[in-house]
């Protein structure tokens, strides 16, 4: 059941990430700063990369089904969430008109969130047993 939310959770994350890249490139190229636009492309990157670390989340946890693989899914998820989202808010702010300047000391933490989720990849790679 897990692998599936993962597995889902990735492809969901990387659909919105391809979407979301052709609205930086297409439709807000002219209505965002360049600078703003820098920062929703980043947002971008980062998202499609972790979307697909969630898949390859999914994939390991069908055979290794290991309490940091677990963690490390969610803390993907959770950095997707909070590291992209809160850029895409603040990029768009302009266009959006949704002002939320608490934002900008949180996006930090999406950014801890994907380099603890790497961390609990690589020490739930290591427990693993060869078969």
């Amino acid at each position: 059941m897990m692998k599936r939310r993962f597995l889902a959770s990735g492809a969901l994350m990387a659909l919105i990430a391809t979407i979301f890249g052709a609205l930086g490139a297409h439709a807000f190229k002219t209505v965002l700063t360049p600078d703003q636009l820098e920062s929703f492309k980043t947002a971008t990157q980062y998202q499609f990369y972790h979307a697909l670390a969630l898949i390859a989340v999914g994939i390991i946890y069908a055979h290794w089904a290991d309490k940091f693989m677990l963690w490390s899914g969610y803390l993907f998820l959770a950095g997707i969430l909070i590291f992209s989202g809160s850029i895409y808010i603040l990029s768009t702010k302009d266009i959006s008109h949704i002002h939320a300047p608490f934002l900008g000391p949180l996006t930090p933490v999406g950014g801890l969130c994907f380099m603890a989720g790497w961390i609990s990849f690589i020490v739930s790679l290591f427990r693993m047993k060869d078969e």
